[in-house]
């Protein structure tokens, strides 16, 4: 089920912008045969039942521009007749229907319900001398088939009534001619993801490893508090968590409502929009991730599906659904490499989470893990006894990375939300919950687990590793080692060894303070047994809170510095016993300033994970909700719930520029350059937990705007004249 609306190559709008672009696409005769299929498939019901409901509708959305009857009025042309005939001739009817529902009502496209787009489709389709022996369906793939009468004979006379029209009495003159950004479009290769050229940002974090760091330096320490608005554009309204793509001067976003856009990087015109129609009920999330591979990109749905799309065109090529079982949800985003998609889902339900793989060429499904151990399985012994069908947990809502040199891609897994029957080790078994706060190291095509390392056993507190994995090479005691470097909401990081998984060192951001030692050879974590919460105890103190310290955010890691930057918030949790409580073993969880608080819950670090050291350190009254993009060009971005975009300076911290927004800063910020131009990309739209902020006692002064406003805006220096 798809639609799609191409950006420069579609019908143009009027001068006025609000005009039903109907008269470029083409259409022809009418099949009857279709129509009864479709309308079966409909549901049935009658046709002139239909095309009455769409009179309705027309009157109320469009006939204020293409006027009461069709013919056309002030501000669109007509809908029928010879002049409508000539340009929509010999074109299916689902391109109809597509187009209407991703392009009308003007400015607010897609918001009438797909029966109500079907009716004004069978509405066009009367009045156009077609019939149907059924309704129409609201689905595009079962009108295929369906056309309406043929284009007028050559040389006919058409006319336009109205003024919406355009005369063709004087020639128009030339306008500008915009570049065809897929002119030379090459397929995207594993190399290309590996090592993007500079002025791309070709996946998640930019490259496979995961870092988050560009090479490109025209926008730096000196000149970044020249940094202008160069252009934005509106996304649907709702929570918007992506962080965009950039290719070769297409710039790729997923908004609201399961919808993918295309924009020419350097001004913000669209090229093509895809809005996928989900089955109703559907809970509807943003996405963090989307994929490039070959000439398609990838996406999540909200059905839990994984789609697609021509690159170039936003066609859908394949639909495929990720699992046939339910209680999933679809947060995070797939991960491309050696020809596999990957997707991982997040679940409360009994079973646990996974992770699948998909041939990027044909959908084809690959393979599944369970990222919670079955009885059996390897790990299937860590559950202290529990039943396959009472284990929970190990949730997946972070794209993986990929490492080139070992082949392995590297997913994240979250903790187990059922905390009481782990607590305490029952006699002659072992209770660390595989894989729960693990990462986890797959051969793509198998799918076969090459290693994982568990990085924090038993979580009884929520403060799950299921974030971003960097790829960089760090020093420690006195050697280089490529690992993978990976944090959990206390604000620890561990480094491992990329191809084997060996424990290298932490690094603490000094945030919490219930684990009191790290086993230096396998950095197996002790955890101070008073500060082990449960209904069974009094109130425990911990610090950080469950939603972090270190939350969603994505850190950045600079190759050249080997500096990993990182964001956090400095909030405590009270665990206060409870019959019924967030946690199983019988806990709820209060906010608290640390003990030692200064107001000040925004904190972004520079940490040297070899050494294990901070190297300086911010903080501001305002919590940070947005990951961090570094550059070579010394700078630092990321911003924060008061709605400001920051460029701070990697070398010491000092805030160098800043930026309101209208709405609450999420994902990643982004850079890239066009034709010799770099450019700085970030979304709004409050969708990831930190999005919504801290309870009102802590920053009453920063509350949530009171309307959820979701934009991509992107910046530059200003052009020499």
């Amino acid at each position: 089920m798809r639609s799609f609306v191409r950006g420069r190559s579609s019908p143009p709008l009027s001068a006025m912008g609000v005009v039903l672009a109907l008269g470029s696409l083409s259409w022809a005769g009418f099949s009857l045969a279709g129509a009864t299929t479709a309308g079966a498939q409909s549901g049935g019901g009658s046709f002139s039942a239909q095309v009455q409901l769409g009179e309705q509708a027309y009157t109320t959305n469009c006939a204020a521009c293409h006027g009461p009857d069709l013919a056309g009025g002030q501000f669109a042309t007509t809908l029928k007749g010879p002049t409508f005939l000539a340009k929509w001739g010999e074109a299916p009817a689902g391109d109809l229907f597509r187009y209407l529902r991703t392009s009308m009502p003007p400015g607010n496209a897609g918001t009438l319900p797909d029966e109500t787009y079907a009716a004004l489709t069978a509405l066009i389709l009367n009045r156009n001398g077609g019939t149907a022996s059924a309704a129409l369906a609201h689905v595009p793939e079962q009108l295929a088939g369906f056309t309406l009468p043929a284009k007028p004979e050559e040389g006919a006379r058409v006319s336009e009534l109205g003024i919406g029209g355009i005369s063709t009495r004087y020639p128009m003159p030339a306008g500008p001619t915009p570049p065809d950004r897929f002119a030379n479009y090459q397929p995207v290769t594993q190399a290309m993801l590996s090592d993007p050229a500079p002025e791309n940002w070709m996946s998640w974090r930019r490259g496979h490893n995961g870092q988050g760091y560009s090479p490109l330096a025209q926008i730096d320490t000196g000149n970044v508090g020249q940094l202008r608005l160069a252009w934005a554009q509106a996304l649907p309204m709702g929570e918007t968590t992506n962080e965009p793509l950039v290719r070769d001067g297409v710039l790729y976003v997923f908004g609201y409502g399961d919808q993918v856009f295309a924009f020419d990087a350097a001004s913000g015109t669209m090229l093509w929009n895809y809005k996928r129609a989900v089955p109703e009920g559907t809970s509807l999330t943003s996405k963090k991730t989307l994929a490039l591979y070959g000439d398609k990109i990838f996406a999540a749905t909200s059905d839990l599906h994984l789609i697609a799309l021509d690159a170039r065109t936003g066609r859908q090529v394949w639909d495929v659904p990720i699992t046939d079982k339910t209680g999933f949800r679809n947060p995070g985003g797939p991960l491309a490499a050696d020809g596999v998609i990957m997707q991982g889902l997040t679940t409360q339900q009994p079973g646990g989470g996974l992770i699948a793989g998909f041939d990027a060429e044909t959908g084809r499904h690959l393979w599944t893990f369970d990222t919670v151990a079955k009885a059996g399985t390897p790990g299937g012994d860590t559950w202290n006894g529990l039943p396959d069908n009472e284990r929970r947990g190990g949730s997946v809502w972070t794209s993986g990375t990929y490492d080139a040199e070992s082949g392995l891609a590297l997913w994240g897994v979250a903790q187990t939300y059922d905390t009481g029957p782990l607590r305490d080790r029952e006699p002659g078994e072992n209770n660390d919950g595989l894989y729960t706060n693990s990462t986890l190291a797959f051969e793509p095509r198998s799918g076969r687990l090459a290693w994982h390392y568990q990085h924090m056993k038993n979580d009884q507190y929520d403060l799950d590793w299921v974030f971003d994995r960097v790829i960089g090479t760090i020093n420690v005691g006195g050697q280089d080692h490529r690992a993978v470097i990976t944090g959990g909401k206390e604000g620890l990081f561990d480094a491992l060894d990329v191809a084997t998984g060996r424990y290298l060192t932490t690094v603490d951001m000094g945030l919490q303070d219930f684990i009191i030692a790290i086993d230096p050879v396998t950095g197996d974590k002790t955890v101070d047994p008073k500060l082990v919460p449960g209904r069974d105890k009094g109130p425990v103190f911990v610090c950080p809170h469950a939603g972090g310290g270190r939350n969603w955010s994505s850190t950045s890691f600079n190759p050249q510095s080997r500096a990993l930057f990182v964001n956090a918030r400095d909030v405590c949790m009270e665990m206060v016993p409870a019959e019924t409580g967030f946690l199983t073993s019988g806990v709820n969880v209060l906010y608290s300033p640390p003990a030692d608080g200064d107001g000040n819950y925004g904190v972004l670090q520079n940490l040297d994970v070899g050494s294990g050291k901070i190297t300086w350190e911010v903080r501001r009254r305002a919590p940070y909700d947005m990951g961090i993009l570094s550059t070579a060009g010394g700078l630092l971005f990321t911003g924060g719930m008061d709605r400001q975009f920051i460029a701070y300076d990697q070398a010491d911290g000092r805030e160098l520029w800043r930026t309101g927004v209208a709405g609450i800063p999420n994902g990643s910020p982004i850079t890239f350059s066009v034709d010799g131009r770099q450019y700085v990309a970030m979304v709004t739209g409050a969708g990831n937990p930190l999005a919504f902020g801290l309870p009102a006692a802590f920053t009453p002064e920063i509350p949530l705007p009171p309307v959820n406003g979701s934009a991509l805006y992107v910046f530059a220096l200003p052009e020499k004249n």
